[in-house]
């Protein structure tokens, strides 16, 4: 199993050789999962060799536009070209009307002999209860974030973690510093990709740089960051991280973490 960043910029990144923070996931039967698709999805995708041929399935983690601006790209291609399979959703229940009904309608609803929904272009896999979903085999839970927040309601947003082996995954998806909340992820984890916002003023809704550095060194030193501003970056290894990630990094699980 193979785990590749697509991109590990914020939304606004305008970095030359980086894309917004999407990742894609492949199985030793070639099979390949896109975590999230956001705006730059057709470009990262390029710059790393694969087009919306190569893409079996995607999960969305929540509904802002780098990690869903790409979708109707990917569905319209799949939908028109004959070779393609319809690729599978992933998505939580919480997720999938508003999905369709504010992000997708406006465009994939353009079909003249037909009215689309969400099926016409997706395997739509709707995960109830913020459980789980079954990858090929590989069972992947949702974890719930705080992100964003609209009209005083948190608005769903999802991170991940996944078993291969020995190895275990937990990347955070977009969430505020919740330490707290995640301390038990933390202790399995064996590997983390965590949300890190680096701007000068922080947003409140990223973990900022300054408050990872706060984690227990144990944490850190199986930490990667991403999500970042443009810019230049803090010496991540100097403060007990592993780094920040890089577009076209790869990782291979089981994974077995070096020490710095």
């Amino acid at each position: 199993m193979k785990l590749a960043v697509l991109g590990s910029g914020s939304a606004f990144t305008l970095e030359e050789d980086n894309y917004q923070s999407n990742f894609i996931l492949e199985n030793d039967e070639g099979k390949r999962l896109l975590i999230d698709c956001g705006s730059d999805a057709r470009w990262s995708l390029h710059k790393f060799g694969l087009s919306y041929r190569d893409i079996d399935g995607v999960f969305i983690s929540h509904l802002h536009g780098d990690h869903t601006g790409g979708l109707d790209w990917l569905a319209f291609n799949t939908y028109f070209d004959p070779s393609c399979k319809k690729p599978a959703l992933y998505i939580s229940s919480l997720l999938v009307d508003d999905l369709w009904n504010k992000s997708l309608a406006g465009s994939l609803s353009s079909l003249e002999m037909i009215k689309a929904e969400l099926s016409t272009y997706f395997n739509v896999i709707v995960i109830e209860n913020d459980t789980f979903f079954n990858w090929f085999g590989l069972n992947v839970s949702l974890i719930k974030t705080i992100h964003a927040i609209s009209n005083q309601q948190i608005l769903p947003s999802y991170g991940l973690f996944f078993s291969i082996n020995d190895t275990n995954v937990f990347i955070t998806g977009d969430t505020r510093f919740l330490p707290n909340q995640f301390k038990n992820l933390y202790k399995q984890a064996s590997i983390i990709f965590h949300d890190c916002e680096t701007s000068h003023k922080p947003t409140g809704i990223h973990a900022h740089y300054e408050e990872l550095k706060t984690l227990d060194e144990e944490i850190k030193r199986k930490m990667w960051l991403y999500q970042y501003s443009p810019g230049p970056l803090p010496d991540a290894n100097k403060d007990g991280f592993k780094g920040f990630l890089l577009r076209g990094q790869k990782f291979n699980f089981p994974y077995v973490r070096k020490v710095n």
